[in-house]
């Protein structure tokens, strides 16, 4: 696989000339939807002070102004942009994967399935709304991959048919192979409780929580810190934990600078890393020469696809049985 290096050089290398081209493009598309933004607000604003004027319900009419303005704006917005976001994944995501291995591939559409979302275990409520996009597949290394922006939500209705969603999750979720397949279950996760209510009642709030498996106590105080570890095979999950491989997931950690959830099933590893935004979706907002902003997404796509080298899946490190 391409180092960070190679890939950076290749981007600018290769892909600038038509990162110039979108970003005229992404220009264009700004001051028309800026023009119309503020064509749309002042229409509102007048009739707005219409009805101020006759005193007519003034606070509800205000409240349903901004709802339909903004739905308004947001549809607009994604029409204007369609083509720019198309012409983007097209012509800078899709080579970019295909720069980073030559047996990856790319669907912009399309994205992890639903029932291999909730095969990882990682996540126990149900999920009403399952949608996302930029699916990458293919081997890295030899070792078979597939990864996609994903966000999912469940819905809570109220005595009055008011609807609202809860995010799950948003980010990127990674299947990989593993070398060996495993028996039981084991779950990794971000350890909230401990960083919120300390030590002991951390410990004992994780211990009880009846949505998991038992909890497994590590010996590695650093990874303990960040991580909360439930299995329902406490030696198994000491098997795969070790001190080598705890290291490489605080590492990993620490480059996505993310929280990380991961599980081992079987013969896979999954790993969702929450970003809360969809990462590969340019903003007419942001320039898209700026250096920061290029390598947001040559990283992002560098150390996701690079899990396999981070976490060394490649190595034969557990023997089949």
């Amino acid at each position: 696989m391409k180092t960070l290096s190679e890939l950076t050089d290749f981007y600018y290398n290769n892909l600038f000339p038509v990162l110039e081209e979108l970003e005229k493009q992404r220009k264009a598309i700004k001051q028309k939807f800026i023009f119309i933004t503020i064509v749309l607000i002042s229409s509102f604003f007048t009739i707005f002070l219409l009805f101020f004027s006759q005193n007519i319900h003034t606070m509800e009419f205000l409240l349903t102004t901004i709802s339909i303005t903004i739905a308004i704006l947001t549809y607009i917005y994604k029409k204007l942009s369609s083509n720019f976001v198309e012409d983007f994944k097209n012509n800078i995501i899709g080579p970019l994967i295909k720069n980073i291995g030559p047996n990856l591939n790319y669907l912009k559409n399309k994205h992890v399935k639903q029932n291999l979302f909730e095969r990882s275990k990682i996540f126990t409520s149900n999920i009403d709304k399952y949608e996302g996009n930029d699916y990458v597949y293919g081997q890295v290394d030899g070792v078979k991959i597939e990864l996609s922006d994903i966000c999912a939500q469940k819905k809570y209705q109220d005595d009055n048919n008011r609807k609202s969603w809860e995010t799950i999750f948003e980010g990127i979720f990674i299947i990989a192979a593993f070398n060996k397949e495993f028996k039981s279950n084991t779950v990794i996760l971000p350890d909230h409780a401990q960083n919120v209510f300390g030590s002991v009642v951390g410990n004992w709030l994780q211990a009880n929580n009846v949505s998991r498996d038992s909890l497994t106590k590590l010996d590695d105080p650093e990874f303990e810190k960040e991580f909360v570890v439930y299995s329902q095979d406490q030696i198994e999950a000491r098997y795969i934990l070790t001190h080598s491989f705890m290291r490489r997931i605080l590492e990993f950690q620490k480059k996505s600078k993310q929280k990380i959830h991961i599980s081992f099933i079987k013969n896979h590893i999954h790993i969702a890393i929450s970003y809360n935004k969809d990462l590969f979706e340019p903003s007419i907002f942001r320039s898209l020469l700026e250096y920061k902003i290029s390598m947001e997404y040559v990283q992002t796509l560098h150390l996701c696809l690079g899990v396999v080298e981070e976490l060394k899946l490649n190595h034969k490190l557990w023997s089949k049985r």
